[in-house]
């Protein structure tokens, strides 16, 4: 097993994608612009960039860019918007971080056939934890519904992650099997771990589930199943746009 780590100064990012009708394209900023710095401020990864641009909705933000190898200036105005009860700025702007640059600073660490399982068995324990407890933020209203994903988002940073290496594709395999899996053991009928509840109904009364309330629990699991789809699907369709 290979983990590969990287440091937090990737160089310059790049612009990978300008959305449509958005401040970034009114400014003039195309793909493949490299972000040398914003306010006068130099930024090393994408992180950089969202930090300061998030910061200044609907104020005048400098972006300098290099095009082509030439120094170049932008003024554009972050649009305004809504995000977990705060006002944030948004340029309309996906980046990447320069492939070069990561690759030079990319560390590889191996571990043996042990270590590797104790490994794999933490961070399968750390991302299950983490499942349930973004789950339960998105519940009690803590974190917005908008982080819901669905089959779109998921094609999208599939195809991300598989320009990004092997390694990094694989990761985001074992990242949504296990997002997956943790959530087919909710207690939903029609899930595993809706049946691991009528189970546990059983061993309680100590007789099985009456047909009726298994066909009553197979409908709201189907309506809530629904439900969580088409807002996935709603949420996919609303980045789009």
């Amino acid at each position: 097993m290979s983990v590969l780590g990287l440091r937090a100064d990737f160089g310059p990012p790049l612009i990978d994608q300008v959305v449509p009708g958005k401040p970034a394209e009114a400014a003039g900023l195309r793909a493949g612009d490299r972000i040398v710095a914003v306010d006068g401020a130099a930024v090393q990864s994408p992180g950089d960039v969202a930090l300061t641009t998030n910061a200044r909705p609907g104020e005048p933000t400098v972006f300098r860019v290099e095009r082509d190898g030439a120094p170049l200036e932008v003024t554009l105005t972050p649009e305004a918007v809504e995000s977990n009860g705060k006002r944030i700025g948004v340029a309309g702007i996906k980046l990447r971080v320069d492939p070069q640059a990561a690759a030079r600073l990319a560390v590889t660490v191996r571990y043996g056939p042990v270590d590797a399982l104790a490994q794999g068995a933490r961070r399968t324990w750390e991302l299950s934890i983490f499942t349930v407890r973004m789950l339960g933020r998105i519940l009690t209203g803590d974190a917005s519904l908008k982080n819901i994903s669905g089959p779109i988002t998921l094609a999208d940073f599939a195809g991300q992650s598989a320009q990004a290496g092997a390694l990094v594709f694989v990761g985001y395999l074992a990242l949504i099997s296990i997002s997956l899996g943790v959530l087919n053991l909710l207690p939903i009928p029609l899930l595993d771990g809706g049946h691991l509840l009528y189970y546990f109904a059983e061993f309680i009364k100590g007789s099985p589930v009456s047909d009726r309330a298994f066909e009553v629990g197979q409908r709201i699991g189907m309506a809530l199943l629904a439900v969580l789809m088409a807002l996935a699907l709603f949420n996919d369709v609303s980045r789009l746009f």
